[in-house]
């Protein structure tokens, strides 16, 4: 197709171009834009009215001259190359390569622009991307095809732990990909992500895209595009498993306002455009996995909440689309735990999916539920502490706060450079459950929960007397009721007989006899005594009484006999 080039260009207005009788030129269309000096720089097409076309050039209008800028359209959308010879390649945000290396070819090319997976033809999501992050993988489990984000606020290290999940993710031996598209980086960040991640992209297993601070803001909107339709082609094309890392998307958003002023449009809520819902959905609904094919794009975006506020429009929207959030927390911070996550306020939704028998544990789903409730419960008692101070609270809230700072210490806190398995991390969530009384553990099956505290409990000691002696009763006999004394052995010289009147059935003094005569009274306190209610027994009459109660006590009801 022959390129028309046009050398009527009206107006530059930031990032903008406008150019004039123009015909034949459609939306979304690619530009090449050629300066007075020979530069060529790129740009899309955002609307066209009449013979008006808007530009917005990827490069920035810095040093262009409206009279001597000449822009020729070509006819289709942005295409890039496609395959596997992104692996091992770190770009800028344009996908132009910055490691030295050659521009990257493949065995076809793919619009960036994309479009969601058809809902008739996605699978649900069911196996686990594993992290390697313990708090991630037990308490808000990342499945393959799902979108799940981490919210972050501003002096918090959600890049370090972008990095280290995109450095530590697999797939339990399935071929595994990353894309990393980083957007408003500084340069110091961006180097410390290529540092992290320097090991995965020598093993060919990541594509890296990095857009700094002062790359123009147009090509911020393209970085993340440019990452899915590598991902997807690697994913659907190659059956591989691609998990993308998407961050900052606050950034993201910042420009996409930036660009929305530019045009004029009519701002929404807090000066972002009105279609910022539909722009993210537009990217975070091309994850997922597609029936009758092997692969699966498992998107992670990592956004940070201006002032903290979960309610701006950034993390508001972003939450109405995803199946989750990983929220990053000041305190937890403040205390020195990496990674800093809430786990009250973090959830993954398809957590059942991903996790259980034949896919992490038996035992996950339970763990986590538990852990949940276990930590809920310390943080009321917290607060209940701060009111009326922890000398006032029970044994067992103080035991629910002795949970909660192991569950920071042993199983939330880890090295950034650790790769910790999904079984030791298990391990350690038993750990910190069982610091609680049993009763207190009741979203666990009783028969793990039996099995667990068997396994954690010490072996008899044959040398203490308490494990040796009649403290310990022999194998298959059922100990003694709870709070009940053990009946004094009678071969011990140094065990007080029965004094006569007390109620010794099974070992117990359930009752109390009044003393009688000699004869009749002592003979019915005994039987009477062995009823199951432990009610006080009424003295017979003298004679036949005596006889009438025994037959009375003995009945199996247990009512208390008369006179």
């Amino acid at each position: 197709m022959t390129e028309v080039e046009y050398t009527s260009v009206r107006e530059l207005r930031g990032p903008l171009v406008l150019v004039d009788g123009v015909s034949g030129v459609g939306w979304d269309e690619f530009a090449l834009i050629r300066l007075a000096n020979g530069e060529l720089r790129h740009g899309l097409v955002l609307e066209v009215d009449r013979d008006l076309a808007l530009v917005q050039a990827l490069e920035g209008t810095a040093g262009m001259d409206p009279r001597r800028t000449r822009v020729a359209f070509t006819g289709a959308p942005l295409r890039v190359p496609v395959g596997p010879g992104w692996l091992g390649r770190t770009c800028n945000g344009r996908g132009e390569p910055v490691d030295g290396g050659p521009p990257v070819f493949g065995p076809r090319t793919a619009e960036v622009a994309g479009a969601p997976i058809n809902p008739v033809r996605r699978e649900p999501p069911a196996e686990p991307v594993l992290t390697g992050i313990g708090a991630v993988d037990v308490l808000t489990t990342l499945v393959r095809g799902q979108k799940l984000p981490v919210f972050s606020s501003a002096g918090l290290p959600h890049l370090d732990l972008a990095v280290q999940i995109a450095a530590q993710a697999s797939c339990a031996g399935e071929p595994f990909s990353v894309v990393f598209a980083g957007m408003g980086l500084t340069h110091a960040e961006a180097l410390a992500v290529r540092e992290g991640l320097g090991e995965r992209a020598a093993a060919g297993e990541l594509a890296l895209f990095l857009n700094t601070a002062d790359d123009p803001v147009i090509e911020r909107l393209l970085t993340p595009r440019i990452a899915l339709t590598v991902a997807e082609y690697l994913a659907f094309g190659e059956g591989r498993h691609v998990l993308v890392v998407m961050g900052d998307m606050t950034a993201y958003a910042e420009a996409l306002r930036e660009v929305s002023a530019s045009r004029g449009e009519i701002p929404a809520r807090r000066a972002y455009p009105g279609y910022l819902y539909s722009d993210f959905a537009s990217l975070y609904e091309r994850c997922g996995r597609i029936r009758g094919r092997p692969g699966s794009v498992t998107v992670l975006p990592v956004l940070t909440m201006p002032a903290g506020d979960i309610t701006h429009p950034v993390p508001d929207l972003t939450g109405y689309i995803t199946e989750g959030q990983i929220v990053l927390s000041p305190a937890v911070h403040a205390q020195g735990v990496f990674p800093p996550v809430d786990p009250l306020s973090s959830l993954s939704r398809l957590l059942r999916s991903g996790a259980g028998a034949g896919r992490t544990r038996a035992d996950h789903p339970a763990v986590a539920a538990q852990l949940i409730a276990a930590l809920a419960r310390a943080r009321q008692v917290r607060e209940l502490a701060d009111l009326i101070g922890q000398s006032a609270l029970s044994a067992t809230d103080r035991r629910h706060l002795d949970m909660e700072d192991a569950f920071l210490r042993d199983f939330v806190a880890q090295r950034s450079d650790e790769n910790r398995p999904l079984t030791e991390a298990l391990e350690r969530a038993w750990q910190v459950l069982l610091r609680l009384p049993a009763g207190q553990l009741s979203m666990l099956p009783a028969d793990l929960l039996h099995q667990r505290l068997h396994a954690e409990a010490p072996p008899p000691d044959a040398t203490d007397p308490l494990s040796a002696g009649t403290g310990t009763p022999p194998e298959g006999t059922a100990p003694p009721p709870a709070g009940t004394a053990p009946r004094p052995d009678a071969t011990d010289p140094a065990a007080p007989a029965d004094p006569p009147g007390d109620a010794v059935a099974g070992g117990t003094a359930t009752g109390s006899a009044r003393p009688g005569a000699d004869g009749a009274e002592g003979k019915d306190a005994r039987p009477r005594a062995g009823r199951s209610d432990g009610a006080e027994a009424e003295p017979p009459a003298d004679g036949p009484g005596g006889a009438e109660a025994e037959r009375r006590a003995g009945r199996s009801g247990g009512a208390e006999a008369g006179p």
